[in-house]
């Protein structure tokens, strides 16, 4: 009887000098700015927000979906401002795109009731304040809502920072 075909063995990869992992690491988090990042990120959660009232307005309709797009924009944004390798980048992307969904869901309503009334948006949005913005995202809180909300916070989390591989962190520099 033959003896059955061997399979060709994987290429080893050279370890990983620790060394140079940790100065990637340092040369990243150098340039790292969690100011620019979160003013950045709320900047983009305003954005985000003003869109889902622009498409609230012209729909009649506040379509959740929107609301990823919020997290989609603030982490996107907190990561090329920010340049960050680190959580906390993340936990900002997370709480901004939550601030954008709420401020976004809040103002979609709004420009429903101003279209609805036959009002301008600022005279709504001049009436507003914080029992009755309350008790607007209360009467239109869908518990479908809490998915959309759910998507948003976690792409603005995962989205916000650099996630590299050993591999790819060694990479970033040459031989010490």
């Amino acid at each position: 009887m033959g003896e059955a075909p061997r399979e060709p063995e994987a290429p080893q990869t050279p370890p990983i000098d620790p060394v140079r992992l940790e100065y990637a690491l340092q040369l990243l988090r150098s340039e790292q700015n969690l100011v620019l990042g979160v003013v950045g990120g709320a900047v983009a959660a305003a954005v985000g927000a003003a869109g889902w009232a622009a498409v609230a307005a012209a729909t009649g309709y506040q379509l959740g979906i929107v609301a990823v797009a919020i997290g989609l924009l603030v982490g996107w944004t907190v990561r090329a401002l920010g340049k960050g390798v680190d959580r906390q980048f993340g936990v900002a992307g997370g709480i901004l795109a939550l601030g954008g969904c709420v401020l976004g869901n809040l103002l979609a309503v709004c420009a429903i009731v101003a279209a609805q009334e036959g009002l301008p948006l600022r005279e709504v949005l001049d009436r507003l304040d914080a029992a009755s913005a309350g008790r607007l995202l209360a009467a239109s809180f869908r518990p479908g809502d809490l998915v959309f909300y759910a998507i948003a916070v976690y792409e603005g989390y995962r989205l916000s920072f650099r996630q590299l591989s050993r591999e790819e962190l060694a990479g970033l520099v040459g031989p010490l």
